[in-house]
This record gives structure tokens, sequence and C-alpha cells, in this order.
């Protein structure tokens, strides 16, 4: 590239970095305030204003007949929005659809779509529509010097730059936009919640958001599906412009099935049953037998669910429902206009109603002074035609010999220009004496209401009423009652995987070597199963599908694994090491199964130990978690199961022969730790394995204590057990000759 440049070509020269956020701003800004956010004023999106004020131009007011769609949609975007057709379209459906719209602005004819699809609405080229009833409330005041016009896009035509809405439309329709580094979520609202609201601002202006709150209760979209949101959650999003909103949808119980007969905002019958169905397929959902969809004309929403039988818990399955299908949903609230000023801002509900009054205001006083501008102009008017009436014979003369008679008859009569050139428009037939009747009639009340409309204007507390009267009156004209109640409800719980299972016995085998298993039934015995060469039966434990099997091992380490994904005891199992990892070298100690506040027992053969729950045991960590801590040299007893807390007894018995029993009771209830001292044995002589606790038991009423020693067998009636009784921690008494090496302890 040279350096040679024309004359002004370098100060037209700016860097690429510059021109780009210059670009980029002017998009950003173009995107914000010329296509995604609504105004204040009308509520409008500029897409949106411009299809009604095309339809209003062509003449399809609610009286008028319908229009091809493709007509309305050529006028717009010919005209005053240079975008594609079938965006506009779209918009156009969206003002349309009785389940989007509040308050629809278009009255469709054919096919606009359906709740079911709202996007499977036929082409412009076959729909017909006009305007609706309440489109009144956005037009009627267009043509009356009420709101500024500008050039359209290519210069040619003129357009409204917002609509004199006479509601704050901003609220009742709502709308959604997504702009450049912001978006608005406005929901729809009643007419006659947001008129009573602003009403009672238009008379207390410091009305705060909580007694703005009295009126507006909660937005009301276009269904009858239920608001569940908390009211403290509703008026903190109207206190700052920002929240969420849930709906839940309203069913009723029919001969045993449940029947929807309402969706939230939005949802669709089709894609609810869609995702009930998928529960069903995974079977997720075993508690539903079969589903229909009964809608019609006359029921437009209704969904039956069959359950399995009539022992099912209805509320149970549809709060499982509510919370993994669109049956609930929640919407993202973000009241995000263009205000008064031109800027775009989040704003509560008083500054939202607030700057629409004052929007309404001055557009009510433009309209009063155009009309008294008007009215004065045809007194005016009316003035030069009773100086007709009173000079006829010397107007005529004027203006049959003068040449130029408009500034004689100025001078003659002392006419302003424009009564001159009324003058000498006048037809001959309006000289009649019957018109100086009707002229005279037509001036005493154009002065009437002259004379009212100037005290309007010159009173604030008579605009103020005026615009209450025509609030008013635009609620009991357009108003109805509150579609979408406000209901209390807790929140909505899925059912866990465990709930979703049937409850079955169930007993799990865990061999020697780490296989792990589950056989169906109770009546299994462990010891006749086949186990792999060199591998023998180690452990059992019984208990339900739905429920955990807890392990521990040699270190101290609880692990759970869901008794339903077991392998069949029909095989051999599989490691329960691949599905757990156990430190290296480590054992499986205890196999346990049981409900979540069932009591055990945990102890080292050091001679601590404690009480615990289920509960406290259950990990999902493939690693576990620590629950006895072992003292040095110690090792883990198996865990006991705690039937009676209460009135159980604790028998711990040591290798040199001595038994000790004390209540259970004594020991404290730890989620985990080292424990208490159950038996007195030496730090030093555990370490050194000299003297450790051989077996522990729990022993309830009406049960015997059976110690084996070799081939000798010792059984200790529930009586017999009060000789070993002692304080915890006790070194315990000397068990009988011949039982002073204790192989094994049983209960019996």
């Amino acid at each position: 590239m040279t350096d040679a440049t024309t004359p002004g070509e370098a100060d037209e020269r700016i860097s690429l970095k510059q021109y780009t956020e210059q670009a980029y701003l002017n998009y950003s800004m173009y995107v914000i305030l010329d296509r995604a956010l609504p105004h204040v004023g009308d509520g409008l999106k500029p897409v949106q204003r411009r299809i009604v004020y095309a339809m209003s131009e062509l003449g399809l007011k609610v009286s008028a007949k319908y229009k091809k769609s493709a007509r309305t949609v050529g006028d717009v975007i010919g005209k005053y929005h240079p975008h594609g057709d079938s965006a506009s379209y779209e918009a156009m459906v969206l003002m349309a659809q009785p389940f989007s719209y509040r308050y629809t602005l278009i009255d469709g004819q054919g096919n606009w779509g359906s709740p079911d699809d709202p996007k499977s609405f036929a082409a412009m080229r076959y729909t017909e529509s006009r305007l609706t009833a309440y489109s009144d409330v956005l037009l009627s005041e267009l043509g009356q010097g009420t709101v500024d016009w500008e050039p359209n896009f290519d210069g040619t035509l003129q357009e409204p730059s917002v609509l004199p809405a006479r509601v704050p439309n901003v609220l009742l329709n709502g709308t959604t936009g997504i702009a450049v580094g912001m978006a608005t979520d406005i929901p729809p609202h009643n007419l006659r919640e947001v008129v009573a609201a602003t009403v009672h601002l238009l008379e207390n202006p410091k009305a705060s958001v909580a007694d703005l709150c009295e009126f507006v209760l909660a937005p009301d979209l276009p269904t009858e599906a239920e608001i569940i949101s908390p009211r403290e959650d509703i008026r903190k999003m109207y206190e700052t412009g920002r929240g969420s909103l849930r709906m839940r949808a309203v069913w009723s119980k029919e001969g045993g099935d449940v029947v929807v007969t309402a969706l939230p905002h939005q949802v669709s019958g089709a894609k609810v049953l869609e995702q009930i169905a998928a529960q069903m397929q995974a079977k997720k959902l075993p508690m539903v037998a079969d589903l229909r969809d009964e809608s019609d004309h006359e029921n437009p929403t209704r969904l039956v669910i069959v359950p399995r039988s009539n022992r099912i818990d209805l509320e149970a399955m549809m709060n499982h429902l509510f919370a993994t299908t669109d049956l609930e949903r929640t919407y993202r609230i973000n009241i995000n206009v263009i205000g008064i000023d031109g800027r775009p801002a989040v704003k509560s509900l008083d500054i939202i109603l607030g700057e629409w009054l004052s929007f309404r205001m001055v557009t009510v006083r433009r309209r009063l002074q155009y009309r008294l501008t008007k009215v004065e102009e045809r007194l005016e008017r009316l003035a030069a035609l009773l100086i007709v009436f009173l000079n006829v014979d010397e107007v005529i003369r004027i203006i049959r010999t003068e040449d130029e008679p408009k500034p004689v008859l100025i001078k003659r009569f002392k006419l302003s220009e424009m009564q001159a050139e009324y003058i000498l428009d006048t037809k001959l037939r309006q000289l009649a004496r019957l018109e100086e009747m009707k002229i005279l009639e037509e001036k005493a009340a154009l002065e009437g209401e002259r004379d009212n409309l100037q005290k309007t204007l010159d009173s604030a507390r008579r605009l103020k009423t005026l615009v209450k009267k025509e609030l008013l009156e635009a609620a009991d004209t357009y108003g109805d009652e509150r579609r979408s109640p406000l209901v209390s409800r807790g929140e909505a719980q899925a059912f866990s995987e465990t709930d979703l299972l049937s409850s079955d016995p169930i007993t799990v085998i865990l061999s020697e070597k780490g296989w792990i298993r589950a056989a169906k039934g109770h009546d299994i015995d462990p010891h006749t199963l086949s186990y792999k060469a060199g591998d023998k039966f180690k452990l059992s434990a019984q208990g339900k599908t739905n429920q955990n099997v807890t392990l521990l091992d040699s270190t101290g380490r609880s692990y759970a694994l869901a008794a339903h994904t077991l392998p069949s005891a029909r095989g051999q199992g599989e490691p329960v090491t691949g599905r757990l990892n156990a430190p290296s070298g480590a054992t499986f100690n205890g196999l346990l199964m049981g409900q979540d506040r069932q009591r055990l027992l945990l102890c080292s053969d050091a001679g601590y130990g404690f009480v615990a729950n289920f509960g406290d045991l259950y990990t999902k960590n493939r690693s576990g978690k620590a629950a006895l801590t072992l003292p040095k040299g110690a090792r883990v007893l198996p865990a006991m199961v705690i039937a009676d807390p209460d009135n159980d007894l604790l028998a711990a018995v040591s290798n040199e022969g001595r038994l000790l029993v004390f209540p259970v009771t004594e020991l404290p209830e730890l989620a985990r730790g080292k424990g208490n001292k159950i038996m007195n044995i030496p730090a030093a002589r555990v370490q050194s394995r000299e003297e450790f606790v051989m077996g522990v038991a729990v022993v309830g009423a009406g049960q015997a204590l059976k110690l084996n020693a070799g081939k000798r067998h010792l059984n200790l009636k529930h009586a017999d057990l009060d000789h070993y009784r002692g304080e915890r921690g006790r070194r315990g008494n000397k068990l009988p000759r011949g039982f002073q090496k204790v192989d094994s302890i049983e209960v019996c």
C-alpha cells in the first residue's frame, strides 16, 4: 500500500478496533431499542406495534371482514418492518393465540396453532385475520395528537413511535425477548387487578409495592393451572423486577383414575404424556398402568392416568410426576422494559405503573389539547359563518366585484386569514335560515365543550379523575375474572430409586474370597450354594430389595451397595472389589441390612465399641467412609444388630476365658469413632496379641448365650448371665474350667 491519499481520505480512516466497537454498539442499541424489548407505554415491541398499526390502516377493525394474513404481512414488511415475512407472521400468530396472550389483539380465522403445538399454524396464505375489540384500547386515540410520529425505514411514510394505550398493556399480555446483553420475561396479568392497582397508585402516589400487591395478587396466565409460588416470593419479585413463578397442573380423581384438566402455561399435553410414558418404559413408574388423552373441543385438556391398583397413593404419585415432568413448571420473571426516558431497565411494580401513569397523563393532556385546538378552530369558522349571515349582501358584493376578495373581507369584517378562506369556500346552500339555527346550536355546544376542556387542562385533579374514569371503563368493558388460581402447595418430591422398587425379601451372601450375590427369599441356606474352587461361605444378611447392603471392612470403613443391583445367587456372583475401592489388603468382616434407624453395635477386639445407626454407615462413595477407629494392633469384630436398645444385654468374651455382661444402654450412640471401653484389656497386651476380646454378642430377653470351645459347649440362660454382670469396662468373671479358650460365641 502506498502512502498517497486523496484530500480528506486520511480524515475518514479509523482503527479496526474503534470501527468494530462502534458498529457492535450500534447494533446492540438497535436490537435493544427497536426489536427485542417492549415500551412501557403500550407494552409492545416494534414488530407488534407495526402489525397492529398496519391492520388498523387496512381497516381491519373488529367489525370488518376478515382479510388474508398475507395481505397484512405484506403491508407490515413493505411499509414499516423491513425484515423476514416468516418472523413477522410468527409475531402476528402469537398475538392471535388465546393460549399465548391473555388478551389477544388479533382475531384469527383458520389454523392458528394449538396448545399442544403452538407452531403448527397454517401458512399466511391460508389464514385470515382482523383486530379484536381489545385492540381498541391501543388504537382509539391514535389520530388525536396523542403520540409522536416518526418516518418509516425509507422515509416515505409516518408511523407512531408508541401507541396511546388506555391500560397498562405492558403487564396485561406480557412478553419475552432476547436482546444483546439483556433479556425480558414479563408474565401476563389480570386487567381488573392491574387497573385497580393503577387507580390506587394514581390516588396514592407514595404507595409501596406491598400496597399494590393487595390488588395485583400474582401474574394471571391464560391457563387454569395453579400458581403455587409463595406470596412472599411473588411480592419480592414485584419489588425487584426479577424472580420466578411456579405453576402446577390441576388434577382430580375420577373412579380411581387421575384426570388432569389444566396444564401450566405453554405446556403441551402430548409432551407430558411422552414424559410419563418414557418413565414407564424405563420401569421408573411401576404404579402407572395406562395413559389416555381424552382432550376434545368441550374439554381442551383431559389427560387420564390410570394407576396399577386402588392401593396406590395418588397424592405421592402425582407429587413424583410434578417433580419429574412438565406438570409443574417454573417460569423466569425479568421485567425489563424501555422506560419513558427511552432507556431499558428492570423495573419494580410501582415504577412500572408510575411510569405508565406519567405516560398516560401526558397522552390524555395531549388528546385534550388537540381536541381543544380543533374546537377553537371550529368556533372561529362558525363565527365567520355568522358574520356572513348578518352581512350576506355585503359579502356577496365584495366577492362579485373585487378581484382579490380575501384581503377586502379581512379588512372589512376584521377576520383572520383562515376565516376569510372558510367564507370563500362556503357553499350558498349553507346560508339558508335553517342552517343558521344549526350553527347557533353547534356553537353553543362547542363553547360548553371548550370550557370543560379548558377546566380539565387547568386542573390536575380533574385530569386525574378523567384518567381514573377511563381506566375503570376499560376494566368494565374488557376485564374478566382471574384464570390462574393462587394455591398454597408443598414442594413436589420425586420418588427415589428405592421408592420405586418393590419390597421383596432377599438374602445377600458374601464368600470368603469376597464374591457377593443375592437370592430371593429368606429360606436360603447359604452353605448349600455352590462356590468357586477354594472358596466358601463367609457372611449373609436378610433384608428387602429396596434396602442397601452395608459392608464393614477390616480397617473399620463402611460401604453401601443397592441390594437390587446385586447379581443373582443362581450364579456365583461377582467380586465385591469390582464395585468398591477398599484399601489394599483389607477384608470384609461385616455384612448387614436394615432400616436407617436400626441400631448396630460396632466394636474392636481391643475392647472398645459404640452404638450406631444403619443410616450413619451409608455412603455413596466407592471408597467408603471411616466408621470404626481401631487402636493400634486391634481388629474389627463383626457388627451386631440391636433389636431392643433399651433392654438388650451385651456379652463380651476375652481369649483368656473371661465373660462380662452389661446393658447395651451403657454404651454411647455415635456416628463414628473408637467408642467407649467395653472390657478392660491393656493396650500393650492387645498390640502383642496376648489378650483381646474374642467375641461379643447382643442377648435379648428370653435368649441364651452359647459358648463353643472345641467340642465342648456351654449354654447360659438369661438368668445365668447375672453371675457375669458387671460395670462396663471391667475385666469380667472367669468362665468354668474347659472354657478358657472359647472358639465362638452364639445367641440362641
